[in-house]
């Protein structure tokens, strides 16, 4: 049934610490049945889940009928990292996973599906990185991958930033609040603070509206997401690490979307990504959001992220 949230265990699923694990992973379909149309697989980002479309969707404005990924002509497939905690299920150990796990088991979600090949791959952030990782196991998986606002490899410093939120994640008090606050300023910039806060004061509150915001932010995730759940979505940023030796090997059209002012997976080293591929693979595209608010940019201008897209949606 579309949109209803299905479930798939994979017994014995080897993870690269050496764990042998039964696995569930749960995904939801949105559009024509499996088979009936070209497939697109979209890997969530670090506090996303599978609901992709419809009244709900955190990607609503690009996935549905008549947007630029059209339910209408294509079916849209989203596992849910397992653990992510929408399903109900919760990683025990999150140490215990890289993102290179992920990877192979949406792999093998793909094969108990029974799915060969897919259109395209799309992920933002975390999403786009498990699905670097992916390609680098099975190079000819997709037609099109996308991307957007992620690199192949966790950079140092990107790995810096989130061993901060690893800390503030341990602490006693407001954990989830602290590690939150402290990820807005990575996932905007300054010029996207000053200029909608301006040094205005909530006079009733008798703080900073730039304060008032990152608490309202901290207190929102708290209550729809558990710290357990954000543990291993952050230990997962920590790892992305796909084979580069492999990468000129996937045979997909790669469309790689940037943001210029990201500060997680800044626009030079993914125009450095760019240089890497395109010296021996023809069929890389380097496309990139002009916008003042850094990462999260990838989530606010969906005008420009639409144009990009057209390029390889609108194809007769």
């Amino acid at each position: 049934m579309e949109n209803q949230l299905n479930f798939i265990t994979l017994y014995q699923f080897k993870l690269h610490s050496g764990k042998i694990l039964d696995i569930s992973l749960s995904y939801q379909i949105f559009g024509p049945e499996l088979f009936s149309a070209p497939v697109i697989l979209v890997n969530h980002a670090l506090t996303g889940n599978s609901n992709v479309s419809g009244e709900k969707g955190w990607w609503k404005d690009l996935i549905g009928k008549e947007k630029i990924i059209d339910t209408d002509r294509f079916t849209v497939l989203c596992f849910n990292i397992p653990g992510n905690s929408y399903d109900g299920n919760m990683i025990e150990n999150y140490q215990d996973f890289i993102t290179s796990d992920v990877a192979k088991i949406f792999l093998e979600g793909l094969k108990y599906l029974k799915i060969e090949k897919l259109h395209t791959i799309i992920g933002g952030s975390l999403g786009g990185g498990i699905g670097w990782e992916m390609l680098a196991v099975n190079p000819g998986l997709t037609e099109n991958f996308i991307p957007v606002a992620c690199d192949s490899q966790t950079s140092d410093w990107l790995f810096s930033q989130c061993l901060v939120q690893k800390f503030l994640l341990e602490q006693q008090e407001q954990p989830l609040q602290k590690a939150r606050a402290h990820a807005m300023l990575c996932y905007r910039t300054p010029e996207s603070l000053n200029s909608r806060f301006k040094n205005e004061c909530v006079i009733d509150k008798e703080l900073r509206k730039s304060e008032d915001w990152l608490n309202f932010h901290g207190k929102k995730l708290a209550e729809r997401f558990s710290l357990q759940a954000y543990k291993l979505m952050n230990q997962l940023l920590m790892s992305i690490r796909a084979d580069r030796d492999q990468l000129h090997l996937i045979s997909a059209n790669i469309h790689l979307v940037v943001v210029d002012s990201d500060l997680f997976f800044p626009a030079r080293e993914m125009k450095e990504t760019y240089q890497f591929l395109i010296s021996n693979k023809p069929n890389v595209f380097y496309h990139e959001i002009n916008s003042i608010h850094g990462h999260d940019a990838f989530l606010m201008e969906y005008e420009q992220l639409t144009n990009i897209l057209k390029k390889v949606f609108n194809e007769k």
